[in-house]
């Protein structure tokens, strides 16, 4: 990534982070290090829903048999780790509603087998739809859902995130949105 691009990004990133701290109560900030994940009380219940919804996605077939489709390819940063391969659900993106035992997006990590394996769940949610009928970003158990502004590496209208690492432990927080302990390098390009 060239000088120019990391700067817009970065300045585009704090822009928005600074927006939404504003606009949002301190009580919904998401927990974005192990240390703080930690304390909340709430972040134990959610990995729990996550593990307990999405348990029997660990066969990827009973995903795709969900509705739960590839997209993106496998999703990586130069930095931050990456993020896996995202299957997704568009009812369910589409739908407007957040609900933790219905992810949108459930998320694996390639092997070097070729084999695929469920490392967590990501809830999406349209910014439009949500801010029609919310005062505020939403949140589950506590953790308050990342925005990422269109446009995007994803090529989606303005959306909230949050990404619950339920399967494989992450070194720099269970909602953060970057893994730092996984890889795309075994991805074959046809999941």
């Amino acid at each position: 990534m060239n000088a120019r691009r990391f700067a817009t990004r970065l300045t585009v990133s704090i822009f928005g982070v600074f927006a939404l701290a504003t606009m949002l109560p301190v009580r919904g900030m998401a927990q974005s290090s192990p240390t703080h994940a930690a304390a909340a009380p709430q972040a134990g219940a959610l990995v729990n829903i996550v593990r307990e919804s999405t348990e029997r996605f660990k066969d990827v077939a009973i995903a795709e048999a969900e509705g739960y489709q590839p997209m993106f390819g496998c999703v990586s940063g130069p930095d931050s780790g990456a993020m896996g391969i995202h299957y997704v659900n568009f009812p369910l993106v589409i739908d407007g509603v957040v609900d933790p035992t219905r992810p949108e997006i459930v998320i694996y990590e390639p092997a070097a087998n070729g084999r695929l394996r469920l490392i967590g769940a990501d809830y999406l949610v349209l910014a439009d739809a949500w801010d029609r009928t919310h005062p505020h970003a939403p949140e589950l158990e506590g953790q308050l859902f990342h925005m990422f502004e269109a446009p995007n590496r994803f090529g989606l209208p303005t959306f909230y995130t949050l990404h619950v690492w339920a399967w494989k432990a992450n070194p720099t927080g269970m909602f953060v949105n970057w893994h730092s302990n996984v890889s795309c390098t075994s991805y074959a390009g046809n999941q």
